[in-house]
């Protein structure tokens, strides 16, 4: 760390590369249309996309172990549009092994922020903050399907990142191709890195992660859009390789609701399908626009649901 116990990045341009994203079989908010339509000002670059940039300064402040055991935890604020500068900030906290992080626009307005720890104790993350404020939900409309615990119908899932395989219509590229355009390079992307195979690198674990869930059998109401309000990536035994196969097993751990949205909060952990030992555990808070839900009115009639409260 600095004297001032804070790194401070050079401002970057994320590109945006989900405009063809698809699930349920619509287009998502990534696309230009969709999001206008619902009144946003651009189609949102994909939140993890900015994990990127923190990786340089967690690697210089906690090492190599941050592949193996480092976690970041964060809320996402603001949306950002392809064509905007972003910067991070890493603050080490004194006295505590948690360090604050924050990502900013060129004029100020906050995208992220959260915390960076490392194992095997973490410290108190961002996302468990948020989830020990959070009120139970008393009637939800999009998500009334689901509830806490329940563990997703197609655990395991198989699940593998090839370079050149193309993640799906949820994810319509390849890490090849996110190497290409992905704002901050790492040396640990190749196998000239301790453990000698290609790192899959922090943003794409959410990739992973995400584009087998459709097997997960949750089943919400729809079509509606989501989009990611916070997430936590935590490495237990990492870090993740480009080529190995894993195992995934997701639950639902929280249910909450806002004035706009439904959230749902799912964990998926990783195994290593080869040795089963638990590598990393993912928790993805997903928050569904009401608006986006043509017969949100009509179905919260049905099922009880106060909508004047």
């Amino acid at each position: 760390m600095s004297a001032s116990n804070t790194l401070v990045g050079e401002f970057r341009r994320p590109r945006q590369m989900l405009g063809n994203q698809e699930y349920d079989g619509h287009l998502s908010i990534h696309d230009d249309k969709m999001a206008e339509d619902l009144g946003f000002a651009g189609a949102p670059i994909e939140g993890p996309t900015h994990f990127s940039q923190f990786v340089p300064m967690l690697h210089e402040v906690f090492g190599d172990a941050w592949f193996e055991r480092g976690c970041i935890s964060a809320h996402y604020q603001t949306m950002v549009v392809e064509g905007e500068e972003v910067r991070v900030m890493v603050e080490q906290v004194e006295g505590s092994g948690v360090a604050r992080i924050n990502a900013e626009k060129r004029d100020g307005t906050p995208v992220l922020t959260g915390t960076a720890s490392l194992g095997p104790e973490y410290g108190e993350t961002e996302l468990d903050m948020r989830r020990a404020k959070l009120r139970p939900a008393e009637q939800l409309v999009i998500l009334s399907e689901l509830s806490v615990g329940q563990m997703g119908a197609g655990n395991p899932e198989s699940a593998q990142m090839a370079m050149d395989q193309n993640m799906g219509a949820m994810y319509p590229f390849s890490l090849k191709e996110k190497l290409n355009k992905i704002t901050e390079q790492h040396p640990h992307y190749t196998d000239d890195n301790p453990w000698g195979r290609a790192v899959i690198p922090l943003e794409m674990i959410s990739v992973l992660t995400q584009y087998t869930s459709g097997q997960s059998g949750f089943r919400t109401k729809g079509p509606a859009i989501g989009l990611f309000a916070a997430q936590e990536i935590k490495m237990i035994n990492g870090p993740l390789f480009v080529d190995q196969p894993y195992k995934l097993e997701r639950e639902i751990i929280a249910l909450s609701e806002s004035r706009r949205t439904e959230s749902n909060w799912i964990m998926t952990r990783v195994i290593d399908a080869e040795t089963d030992k638990l590598c990393a555990e993912v928790i993805l808070n997903s928050a569904t626009l009401k608006d986006s839900y043509a017969n949100y009115e009509a179905d919260a009639k049905t099922l009880g649901k106060d909508l004047s409260a």
